[in-house]
């Protein structure tokens, strides 16, 4: 056993039985603790989504003070309570609300928060600081530690191109643009040799490693039990999220499902754009809901929607800015169904008018971790307390 492999071993649950036989240590990986089954699944709403007009501070009349023209009436406002309630085109995560099984994690940011898309999604993807730069990701450091060795499914982003948040030293995760053409890859043999070319080994075992993937999406798909869920049809995000269902229901068990939503950055026009990017929000996710609880999945899946900042807080006209702090909604798993945090405090706002984060985003990636996988966090550099309460 070489000295990476000995480590991938210290970053489980399973710590303490480093002697014991491969086949035991496995077994023990996947049910230990009940945390085998756990898998996260990640919705990102790129753009920015404005906070404020999703989970809403109704209460609090310096929000229709500041939007005078983009501000949800309070008779439109659904499943009002604590001051804060959730925009119309939101009903189903406001069914979810009142079964118990959504938290919101309120005023997620970090500290000198920085407004450009490219680098605050890099920040969030890698959960650095602002100031610091990484080539790997904060779920691809997880699932080098998490896997003895290299496992191709382990983590799979839904999407046209790869996701730095998945990128470790070993491609322990799969990019799929296309579920249904990367099913017939796996008719196409891969024979990986080592040679004394570095390069060419690094490229062949990611050919060999996507044709391994390809036959367990296969047999993931395969054997998936059938659901009487409707799905959009018309909507990417709600194709994806069922696709992610079968592949749950199928016993695929990876630890990561990735996927994304775009359409957030509403400078303009932001009424009719941020309820129509919401609504298919609302209906993929609601579905998604609905499949993974028939299936007896719900308390093993937990569903996290972030962006990777909020908006200003006073609007331009007929839209908003880039901003800060936003809520996360955490679906799932097994949450406490409550509210994390303080209610949007719009009376003390930064230099530049923006909200002041209370929750670093980093905190929220801790508690995931160590609640749902049994991981130490620190472990990929990742050293915020962790949010209590969540799960």
């Amino acid at each position: 056993m070489n000295r990476r492999n000995f480590f991938k071993l210290t970053g489980t649950c399973t710590s303490g039985l480093l002697m014991v036989p491969d086949f035991l240590y496995n077994y023990a990986l996947q049910h230990e603790n009940g945390h085998g089954d756990n898998c996260i699944v990640f919705v990102q709403l790129s753009g920015g989504n404005d906070g404020l007009n999703t989970y809403i501070p109704y209460q609090d009349e310096l929000y229709y003070k500041l939007r005078p023209n983009i501000g949800i009436a309070k008779n439109k406002i659904i499943n009002a309570s604590g001051g804060m309630g959730f925009h119309p085109a939101l009903s189903g995560f406001a069914d979810i609300q009142q079964k118990g099984d959504l938290t919101v994690v309120q005023n997620v940011g970090y500290p000198e928060p920085n407004r450009s898309h490219f680098r605050s999604q890099e920040i969030w993807q890698t959960a650095t600081a602002s100031n610091e730069y990484s080539n790997d990701g904060w779920l691809g450091r997880f699932l080098d530690h998490h896997y003895k060795e290299h496992h191709p499914v382990g983590g799979i982003n839904i999407d046209n191109i790869d996701n730095l948040a998945l990128k470790g030293e070993i491609p322990n995760a799969l990019t799929i643009q296309n579920p249904n053409a990367l099913r017939k890859a796996n008719k196409a043999p891969v024979n990986v040799k080592l040679s004394k070319n570095p390069q060419l080994d690094f490229v062949r075992k990611i050919a060999g490693s996507v044709v391994d993937g390809a036959k367990e999406l296969k047999k993931a798909t395969d054997n998936a039990s059938n659901s009487n869920i409707s799905y959009s049809k018309k909507s990417k995000l709600s194709k994806n999220l069922q696709w992610i269902a079968k592949l749950i229901r199928g016993g695929l068990n990876s630890k990561v499902y990735y996927t994304s939503l775009s359409g957030f950055d509403t400078h303009s026009n932001q009424v009719n754009e941020h309820n129509n990017r919401l609504t298919d929000l609302n209906d993929a996710v609601s579905a998604f809901y609905k499949d993974i609880k028939a299936a007896g999945k719900l308390n093993d899946v937990t569903i996290v929607v972030f962006s990777e900042f909020g908006r200003r807080v006073q609007d331009n006209g007929n839209g908003t800015d880039h901003g800060t702090a936003a809520p996360m909604f955490i679906i799932g798993g097994k949450n406490k169904g409550r509210n994390i945090g303080s209610n949007p405090n719009l009376s003390n706002l930064d230099a530049n008018g923006d909200l002041i984060h209370q929750i670093d985003f980093r905190s929220v990636y801790a508690s995931l971790l160590h609640d749902k996988f049994c991981f130490n966090p620190e472990k990929i550099g990742i050293t915020n307390d962790r949010v209590k309460g969540i799960f």
